[in-house]
């Protein structure tokens, strides 16, 4: 999957995940869901958030690889418990925008062992926080402070960092629930400053905005809580993905 999301960047190709918290699985409104995915295909599902309270985990990956199963299944996982074996991979979040060490290691070193056994992908991901206008439940988890909303060159030197420790993708995040997405300012910073793939999410509930990020240098963009609230908004994201794609000059 690093070299599928290798290929998107290098062709041009800009891609979409729909995240999918396991704490809000209702099988009915997952099915429908995946009923529209069929008309309005996407390219990833990340499967995770920053609490998971709940035991749903296993039983939404078994239903969106019974029904889905030409969609890869990312896990997005807030703790070292979230390994799940019955998904394609996991983005291996290292959050470089917080000096918490529980986050930046801690976890992994206690998630290695099963990560090792568990025959995911791995997929070693520079996670950053960024502020949306309000707290988000990731900020709070994590203990850290979000990078500021208007300081694009905080997150393009902790971006660069982060890829030269050695990690292979980057994920600019506004936080469930963001007010505001990150901005364009930002993304083209972050674009500039590393070679790596470039994930962007939170606050991307219009075609409008997603465009605008992709536009800016993100390959692939994330939308979750939007979707699940108006699944129909599928068919707008897609849309956009597909116009941003074709305005990308020829290689």
């Amino acid at each position: 999957m690093l070299d599928t999301l290798a290929g998107l960047r290098l062709h041009g190709r800009k891609a979409l995940a729909i995240l999918l918290d396991p704490d809000d699985f209702e099988p009915a409104r997952l099915r429908h869901l995946l009923r529209l995915i069929q008309q309005h295909p996407v390219d990833f599902f990340l499967v995770g958030g920053s609490l998971v309270l709940t035991e749903h985990q296993t039983a939404l990956i078994a239903l969106l690889k019974a029904e889905a199963p030409q969609v890869p299944v990312l896990l997005f996982p807030s703790h070292a418990l979230h390994v799940d074996s019955s998904a394609d991979g996991i983005l291996l979040l290292s959050l470089i925008s917080g000096r918490n060490p529980d986050f930046l290691i801690g976890q992994h070193v206690i998630a290695a062992g099963r990560l090792r056994q568990s025959g995911l992908q791995i997929l070693p991901t520079g996670y950053i926080l960024v502020d949306s206008g309000r707290p988000t439940t990731a900020s709070y988890v994590s203990g850290t402070a979000p990078l500021p909303h208007d300081k694009p060159s905080i997150a393009a030197v902790t971006a660069l960092a982060g890829e030269q420790l050695g990690l292979r993708l980057m994920y600019l995040d506004g936080g469930s629930g963001a007010q505001q997405p990150v901005s364009a300012a930002m993304i083209r910073a972050v674009r500039a400053a590393v070679e790596t793939p470039l994930i962007v999410g939170g606050g991307l509930n219009t075609g409008e905005k997603i465009y605008a990020a992709l536009a800016a240098g993100a390959d692939m963009v994330v939308v979750g809580n939007h979707i699940e609230r108006d699944p129909s908004f599928l068919a707008e994201a897609v849309a956009a993905v597909r116009g941003a794609t074709a305005s990308q000059p020829v290689q």
